[in-house]
């Protein structure tokens, strides 16, 4: 006679045997998210050179309920932390708006993702002080990482993405494997800046659960990936950047709402960079780390470091 452990782990395999359908629409309803994104920069002699924490809060509301046409999201609040200093808002972006675009690619005028970049030109913290460009820069980055996690790695891609995933231990390349995506952005970046994907993968991995809802655990990893990038200078010249970068991560996604109720992503970028026109050179190793959350609506009205800070243990 069997015996219950024996049947519990027929019962599991049978479980993860199944087949998973990520090709249905998510449930059409409100939704909120923080993210935390944290770089920590090395010299190539091995010492830290520079810290800085971007924390972000969005809520989404699905084309259905926002009758734009296409989907709304509203920043609740940005803040940023740099070193050891006390964090600071970047109030510009406190109840700003914009509609998503997922095919939107940076051609024709259309910006990434609809993320426009007007916002962004002359940011000032909270205390009145202009952000330099690498600050504006990542600052803007943090809206395209979320929309690569949630929307782009995370919802069909008409038969070239996460809906051809059905069973546990499935890997499939995705569609933005080898793409060339502009990372220009207004005065700040130049035109002809670029990052290039490597083969960029999915991995339906198995099944999870978050906050009591189960889950469907897949990771990604964007292979090897280069880019070149010309930041403008507030006050001289331009700084070129060449770099080769590797990100890896999770996504959480609800088996039953399809939404992502978690994320994380793991890089490790390298980088060259010199003044436009000078020989001395520069080289840099960063680390970033990111989390991604669905959050209530509740915690949503926090400032986003205090989010942050009530979750420590979860880090």
């Amino acid at each position: 006679m069997e015996d219950q452990k024996t049947i519990g782990i027929r019962d599991l395999q049978e479980q993860l045997s199944r087949t998973f359908d990520f090709s249905i629409e998510r449930r059409q309803e409100p939704s909120y998210y923080y993210m935390r994104t944290d770089f920590i920069h090395f010299g190539f002699e091995g010492k830290r050179v520079g810290t800085e924490t971007y924390y972000l809060t969005l809520r989404c509301d699905p084309a259905s309920l926002s009758d734009k046409g296409l989907d709304t999201y509203t920043c609740g609040a940005f803040g940023l932390k740099i070193g050891a200093a006390q964090p600071v808002s970047i109030v510009a972006l406190k109840a700003w708006q914009y509609k998503f675009n997922m095919f939107a690619n940076g051609e024709k005028a259309e910006p990434v993702f609809g993320v426009p970049h007007e916002v962004f030109e002359g940011l000032q913290d909270s205390v009145g002080r202009e952000l330099p460009p690498d600050i504006r820069y990542a600052i803007y980055n943090n809206f395209i990482d979320f929309h690569a996690l949630n929307d782009s790695f995370s919802r069909p891609m008409f038969g070239r993405g996460v809906e051809r995933l059905s069973h546990v231990g499935e890997r499939i390349i995705h569609s933005a494997a080898y793409a060339a995506a502009p990372v220009s952005l207004g005065s700040v970046v130049r035109p002809g800046s670029v990052f290039h994907n490597g083969e960029v993968s999915l991995e339906l991995k198995g099944v999870s659960s978050v906050d009591g809802s189960v889950c469907a655990l897949i990771g990604y990893d964007s292979g090897e990936s280069t880019f070149e990038m010309t930041m403008a200078s507030a006050d001289g010249p331009d700084k070129s950047t060449v770099g080769g970068a590797r990100y890896k991560g999770d996504l959480y996604i609800e088996l039953e709402t399809g939404w992502v109720s978690k994320a994380t992503l793991d890089e490790s970028v390298v980088t060259e960079s010199s003044l436009v026109g000078g020989k001395e050179k520069e080289k840099q190793f960063t680390a970033r780390n990111l989390m991604l959350r669905m959050i209530s609506q509740e915690d949503f009205r926090k400032e986003p470091h205090e989010i942050c800070l009530a979750s420590e243990s979860e880090k």
